[in-house]
């Protein structure tokens, strides 16, 4: 039986991949530096932007360069994505999330976003009052897809990992469920091929929201 059903945030929830790509740009020129490849730029997608940033620039993580992409990119994010924050939601998003809620099922988000992000964004798309648990990646010494996020929410809620789902768009979050004994829900319409999500053996897969739904509603009625 389902206990608690934990959400990624980009390209789960909220279809924010091509904002993220605008905002490094964004943050890139602030800095006076090269426009970064696209294709890079939603490769880290899942990524801690420390590590994100570090990728696109060649740098390490600790860089002094990474803690200037990422004040840039904060300030950017907050001008370029959370005005869209509603319009970006995916399809069904919003009354499944509510209906979860009504059915008595726990929700938590569990992001490689820092968790300011995380509360601006899921507010701005009206989304965060759902939620009881967010973790976000500065709250955890090991991100995703290290089980330690994971592990917080069910710390948090006073649940064991055999009664939680994890539902995500990468690897990185099936990696997650999977270290900490989640099941998990691989949704394919976010940043992840079905191919790359196969590699972390999800539990499921979904193609929808609404199958999403389908699988934690089933999931949550079995005793």
């Amino acid at each position: 039986m389902t206990a608690v059903a934990v959400f990624d945030l980009d390209g789960t929830l909220i279809d924010t991949p091509r904002g993220i790509v605008d905002t490094f740009t964004a943050a890139f020129a602030a800095m006076g530096l090269d426009t970064p490849d696209p294709t890079e730029v939603r490769a880290t997608i899942g990524l801690p932007l420390e590590q994100a940033f570090g990728k696109l620039m060649g740098v390490t993580p600790d860089d002094e360069r990474v803690a200037e992409g990422i004040r840039q990119y904060q300030r950017k994010f907050r001008d370029i994505v959370l005005p869209r924050a509603v319009e970006l939601l995916f399809p069904g998003v919003a009354d499944g999330l509510a209906a979860l809620r009504d059915q008595g099922l726990p929700l938590a988000v569990a992001t490689s976003k820092f968790y300011a992000s995380a509360d601006a964004l899921l507010t701005a798309a009206a989304l965060r009052d759902l939620f009881e648990v967010v973790v976000g990646a500065d709250q955890v010494t090991h991100p995703k897809p290290h089980p330690e996020s994971g592990q917080m929410v069910l710390r948090e809620l006073g649940v064991v990992a055999e009664r939680a789902v994890m539902v995500g768009d990468t690897t990185h979050d099936l990696l997650m469920a999977k270290a900490c004994g989640m099941r998990s829900i691989a949704v394919t319409y976010g940043v992840h091929s079905v191919h790359e999500l196969r590699t972390a053996g999800p539990t499921w897969l979904a193609d929808t929201f609404d199958d999403v739904l389908a699988r934690l509603t089933a999931a949550s009625a079995q005793s």
